[in-house]
């Protein structure tokens, strides 16, 4: 089973770098998934997965989304 909080700390491991943030907040992760706050809380507190934001999060960071979801290598992916 995919586990909310693991995919969210995840997604947190790659805002952290890419924005030079060292504490990333809920809001950050809304805002980076293109989700309102307020919904973003009400997902979290039910457990909720936004799997069509985490793809278009993916797709715009160049992030294998297996690695979002499964933490499945690679964690990049190559556009060679």
């Amino acid at each position: 089973m995919i586990e909310h909080n693991e995919v969210m700390h995840r997604i947190k491991t790659i805002l952290s770098s890419k924005i030079q943030k060292d504490k990333i907040l809920d809001k950050d992760i809304a805002l980076a998934l293109e989700i309102d706050p307020q919904y973003y809380a009400v997902m979290k507190r039910r457990k909720k997965i936004p799997y069509e934001a985490i793809a278009y999060f993916s797709k715009e960071y160049k992030i294998n989304m297996n690695w979002i979801l499964f933490a499945q290598k690679p964690q990049y992916i190559d556009l060679k």
